[in-house]
């Protein structure tokens, strides 16, 4: 088994888009939209691994999680690019365009080498080996 993708609802669907496919070089699918139910998404694939999609919809409420307080629930997801210094590259670069980087990079308790940035609508992202 595995996991095939992950959803994340998004207040700006194509700016979303854009960081992804910028940063972690996912591949966009056609956009898909429902005008009876004013719902749209996009399918992101990466390079290997779980697709992630993206889904818009008007009044879809805020997430109850902010930067010091979590809740219950799917709280991040990590991405892999392969090496210690594709994870410091990618985290600088992150930083140099004024994304909040929460933690590292660093060499976790349990032996992960880690970043962890917060994506344009605050979504954590753990960059990972």
């Amino acid at each position: 088994m595995k996991i095939e993708h992950i959803a994340i609802w998004v207040k700006d669907l194509e700016r979303q888009k854009l960081f992804y496919e910028k940063y972690f070089h996912a591949k966009a699918g056609d956009k898909y939209t429902n005008p009876k139910t004013n719902f749209e998404s996009y399918f992101l694939k990466f390079t290997d691994g779980a697709r992630l999609e993206l889904m818009h919809k008007p009044g879809i409420p805020e997430n109850a999680n902010d930067l010091t307080q979590q809740n219950i629930g799917l709280i991040h997801f990590a991405i892999s690019v392969g090496s210690q210094e594709k994870v410091d590259s990618l985290t600088l670069q992150l930083r140099q365009d004024s994304f909040l980087i929460l933690d590292g990079p660093r060499t976790t308790g349990d032996g992960y080498y880690e970043s962890v940035v917060l994506d344009p609508e605050n979504n954590r992202i753990e960059i990972t080996i």
